[in-house]
Formats: C-alpha cells, sequence, structure tokens
C-alpha cells in the first residue's frame, strides 16, 4: 500500500511506524518532513503535489483537518483517514469530498507512551481501512469502536476537563520538599508531569476544540465557596457520582 502522510509530527510519524505501507510524507515545514522521512523508509512530496496514493492520512491540528481533507481527498485512491482526535468535522469532511473508504482514528495517548487505547469511528469500511485497524492491533494497541458523536462528547471531560484540573493545580500549588507529599498529591504531581511533557501547541489545540475547562472552574469556584456543610454536601455528590460511574463501567 502506497500511503501519503499529511503531518509529520510525532502522529505522523507514529502512522508511518504502524501501518505495512511505502509511506510518503508531507509537511508546511519542509525539514520536519525531511527529518521524519530520513529516519525511515520513507520519502517526501511537496504540500501541492498531485500525485496518487492508495489511501491519504490526515496527522495535522484538529482545526486543519477540514481543509486538509478538502486538499488531500483528491490524492486518495481509496481510502482517506485522519488521527487528528476530533471525529464529528473531519467525518463530515470525509463525506464531502471522499469517495472510498473513510475513517477517523484518536490515539489515546502520546507516541512516547504506546501502545495503547485508539478509539476508531469507520465511516466506510474496506480492505484499506481494515488493513490499518490490524495494523494498529498488530502493535499492541487496543482498538474502541465508537461514534463521532460519543467520542467528542466524551473529549470535553477526559481532555478537556482534566487538562484544565490539573495544570490548575500545578499553576496554584506552593513548592513543597517531597517528604510531605500525600498519596493523592504525588499522583497529582505525576499527572502534571505527563501533561507538561508534552507540546503546548498540541493542549492548547484541545482547549480550543474542546469546552470542558469552564465547568472545571466553576466546580473550583463552589468548592472554595462552600462553608463546612456545603463542602460536606459537594464531597458527598463526588463520591457518588464517581460509584455511580464504577458500577456502569
Amino acid at each position: 500500500m502506497d500511503l501519503l502522510v499529511v503531518g509529520a509530527g510525532e502522529i505522523g510519524r507514529w502512522v508511518a511506524d504502524t501501518v505495512d505501507a511505502e509511506v510518503a510524507f508531507t509537511d508546511l515545514d519542509e525539514p520536519t518532513a525531511a527529518d521524519a522521512a530520513a529516519t525511515r523508509d520513507a520519502r517526501v512530496v511537496s504540500v501541492d503535489t498531485s500525485a496518487r496514493f492508495d489511501a491519504v492520512c490526515l496527522a495535522v491540528p484538529m482545526s486543519a483537518v477540514p481543509e486538509a481533507v478538502a486538499t488531500y481527498a483528491d490524492n486518495a485512491e481509496r481510502a482517506v483517514f485522519d488521527v487528528s482526535g476530533k471525529m464529528q468535522a473531519p467525518i463530515k469532511a470525509m463525506r464531502r469530498h471522499a469517495d472510498g473508504e473513510t475513517a477517523s482514528f484518536h490515539p489515546l495517548f502520546a507516541p512516547p507512551r504506546v501502545p495503547g487505547t485508539v478509539a476508531v469511528t469507520v465511516d466506510n469500511s474496506g480492505p484499506v481501512i481494515d488493513s490499518v485497524f490490524q495494523a494498529i492491533r498488530e502493535h499492541g494497541n487496543e482498538l474502541y469502536e465508537t461514534s463521532a458523536e460519543d467520542h467528542d462528547r466524551a473529549m470535553e471531560t477526559i481532555q478537556a476537563s482534566a487538562h484544565t484540573a490539573i495544570l490548575a493545580w500545578a499553576r496554584a500549588a506552593d513548592r513543597v520538599p517531597d517528604a510531605f507529599h500525600t498519596p493523592v498529591s504525588e499522583q497529582l504531581q505525576d499527572l502534571v508531569e505527563t501533561v507538561t511533557e508534552g507540546s503546548p501547541h498540541v493542549y492548547a489545540e484541545i482547549q480550543q476544540e474542546f469546552d470542558g475547562a469552564d465547568e472545571v472552574a466553576e466546580a473550583a469556584r463552589q468548592i472554595a465557596d462552600a462553608d463546612r456543610e456545603g463542602f460536606e454536601t459537594l464531597y458527598r455528590e463526588a463520591s457518588e457520582t464517581t460509584s455511580d460511574r464504577r458500577r456502569h463501567d
């Protein structure tokens, strides 16, 4: 299979390392594409290439996917898929511009932490998408099939809200000796390190594309303003919500 990967960042490189294909990279930053190709058996094509490929993968920022689909759908002989992290907008763009197989994959991890879970919505199945599906699984990842709507709704909580809570704690917390850390604060510090080892551009894109930050800010304000009785009520509500989630998992 000939595969054009549009976007030569970490996720685009993960795709190239995962899918069994002859890979070509293209990127608005040509040195980035050249670097990705140089460390793999891959080549570089210009961003305005007219070459045709069995499949095109969009590994670009979420906000850029619809335009990228419109630009590169004609380069695909058989399949178009994205790995951007948002699903409804890419699927909508693929339905409009792509004729063949289409899907949206979202690796729920940073590439240095592979393997992991990959969410997927297959909108138009076929042998090429099936081969991508199989390659991801063969590399030790777990695929979770979902709808684009359910995926994007979940991202408001597991990404936008979670990142807001973790970064807010990092900004608010005073520096303390390690000996003072409790099991809770120690885990929070580990989470801060996990989040901040990534790219601020990627995390800014997530916050821009998904709601969730305001809800965390409002919840924190309720806790900060609560008296003793009010705090105990909020605590019990949180405990009950957690218990309900465990029962439904």
